[in-house]
């Protein structure tokens, strides 16, 4: 069996790529980039936030202090990346809300 080079892959699937754009509704589309947005948006935060962490945590261990004051600035920074996340990952399923009120209504 012959493999394919990516340069003999890549024209169709950037052309199927391209398909699945054009087919989309332009209401499907500004959703799908306001959530691409989001997303490149928490990637970035996380970035500055291991870069600024991995120096303050160097600048900790190069220091002569006992104790671990980086920890202060890398756990509160990280529970406000930790509520980023889940922000832009940690979606409830479709209609979640719906099904909540209907077990309340069957309840009675």
């Amino acid at each position: 069996m012959a493999r394919r080079s990516l340069r003999e892959t890549a024209p169709s699937s950037l052309s199927d790529q391209n398909l699945h754009i054009t087919a989309a509704s332009p209401e499907e589309l500004a959703h799908a980039e306001r959530r691409v947005a989001r997303q490149v948006g928490f990637f970035h935060h996380f970035g500055i936030y291991l870069a600024v962490n991995t120096g303050l945590i160097l600048l900790n261990l190069m220091g002569q202090h006992r104790h671990w004051w980086s920890l202060g600035p890398l756990l509160g920074w990280g529970i406000g990346v930790l509520f980023h996340a889940l922000s832009v990952f940690g979606r409830f399923p479709a209609g979640w809300k719906q099904a909540l009120i209907a077990r309340e209504l069957r309840r009675r």
